[in-house]
């Protein structure tokens, strides 16, 4: 009994260790538990308002890319703008200046054709009124007329051009013919530098029998040895259709 009593006293003490242990463990477990469900519910606070903040963050950065990428878009819209006010303006003024152009031509053409019909209406009247005044005139008078006209004509230029010259008629037919005009000009020195016989031809265009130039160059030429002149120039109306 005694043995028994001292069996079941060892025993109800390590039951009540083991009961006590067994609480402490279950106690530990639950806290355990709780500690852990507390750090996943920490855990999910955190994920979840990381994973908010992360959107509105994305939402910052994507504004921010939008506001940059607006600003660049504004500045190149602005240099665009720029540029072709720049090419604008340069067309404009090539315009301007073309258009300056067309009208200067314009102006220029206007005033060519109007002074070519002008000359044009001059030769006409002084064409009507020189075969008027050659229709008027017998052949010898219009011949003398074109000897005035060459002689007002050299005395126009003389003091210009020829301050030492002679133009002068030809008076002498000591050999039977003579020219019309002697053209003598000379140097400072007073050596003759040229000679020149003139011989004018014209005739009134009612005239019958009609001359040819090449009818006059032999006795021209025989006037000119017997003046003793270097060079002959016939002037003549002859032949008004043939080149010279």
């Amino acid at each position: 009994m005694a043995r028994k009593l001292a069996v079941t006293e060892a025993l109800g003490t390590v039951s009540k260790e083991r009961d006590q242990l067994a609480n402490e463990l279950k106690t530990e477990q639950e806290r355990a538990r709780n500690s852990s469900q507390a750090a996943a519910q920490l855990a999910e606070a955190k994920l979840a308002h990381a994973l908010q903040a992360e959107p509105a963050k994305k939402d910052a950065e994507i504004q921010a890319l939008q506001a940059k990428l607006a600003a660049t878009e504004t500045a190149r819209q602005l240099a665009v703008n720029e540029a072709v006010g720049v090419v604008a303006r340069e067309r404009d003024d090539l315009k301007n200046d073309l258009n300056l152009i067309a009208v200067k031509n314009q102006l220029e053409e206007k005033a060519i054709k109007e002074q070519f019909a002008l000359q044009l209406r001059d030769r006409d009247g002084e064409i009507a009124r020189l075969r008027d005044m050659k229709a008027r005139l017998s052949t010898k008078m219009v011949g003398e007329t074109l000897e005035q006209h060459c002689e007002i004509e050299f005395n126009r230029i003389r003091a210009a051009a020829f301050q030492r010259a002679h133009f002068e008629k030809d008076n002498d037919a000591r050999t039977g013919s003579k020219g019309d005009y002697i053209f003598r000009d000379s140097d400072e020195s007073g050596a003759e530098i040229v000679s020149i016989m003139f011989e004018m031809k014209n005739e009134s265009d009612e005239t019958a029998t009609k001359k040819r130039n090449e009818g006059f160059l032999k006795e021209l030429d025989k006037d000119r040895t017997e003046k003793a002149c270097e060079y002959a120039v016939l002037v003549s109306l002859l032949e008004p259709l043939h080149e010279p």
